[in-house]
């Protein structure tokens, strides 16, 4: 089996001495041995290393927290709606920036690694969706919730049928979380589509009893 070896990209003093080509490090130093990957020549480059940061990430999920830290360069930009991949102890998830904190109690919208002290994160690869579920007969008194353990990338549209489990039901109207790109706070035209991890609560008519009227 073939070592995998570092890339980096730097110019080649024989068939590229103005742009940069790919390189694999052969020896990594201060001063790397590396050989270009066109035409093979070996020849030794300084390649610099960036410093990073490390900061605190706090996680809410399903209505509990805990943190993990992060790791990036001082001068890359982060902001609120932003989506990375987090390695916790407990797991390796997609969490969604919701607050960037710069200091106590003060808190902003977009901020520099080098300036942040806490980013403050929601998982949203697996998310709970709470579902307000209308009975047939439009009796609002009888309405009921359940809440819905689906991937963060789950489709809802309006109009269609979902099933889960021993549920049934049609979507009549998705309410949108906070901080998300959508024009509108708020879907019930047919067809309208929301993500799961973006949907603060489903509105929705109850299909389950139907399910069994072919008997």
């Amino acid at each position: 089996m073939s070592e995998t070896r570092e890339r980096v990209g730097t110019a080649c003093p024989s068939c590229s001495p103005d742009e940069p080509t790919a390189h694999e490090v052969l020896k990594p130093g201060g001063q790397a041995t590396v050989r270009c990957t066109a035409c093979s020549h070996v020849h030794k480059v300084k390649i610099e290393t960036q410093r990073e940061v490390e900061r605190d990430v706090v996680v809410s999920q399903d209505g509990e927290s805990f943190t993990g830290t992060v790791e990036a360069p001082p001068d890359e930009t982060v902001e609120v709606g932003d989506e990375f991949v987090l390695d916790t102890e407990a797991a390796i998830m997609l969490v969604r920036i919701t607050g960037i904190e710069i200091g106590p109690e003060e808190r902003t919208e977009e901020a520099t690694m080098e300036d942040v002290a806490t980013i403050w994160t929601r998982a949203v690869d697996n998310v709970s969706v709470d579902v307000t579920v209308h009975p047939t007969d439009g009796n609002r008194d009888q309405s009921r919730t359940v809440s819905l353990q689906v991937p963060g990338d789950h489709e809802f549209t309006v109009g269609e049928v979902e099933s889960f489990g021993d549920e049934r039901f049609t979507v009549e109207g998705i309410q949108v979380r906070n901080g998300t790109d959508y024009r509108f706070d708020k879907f019930d035209h047919e067809g309208d589509m929301v993500f799961a991890k973006d949907v603060k609560r489903l509105y929705a008519r109850d299909e389950t009893s139907d399910a069994w009227s072919v008997w």
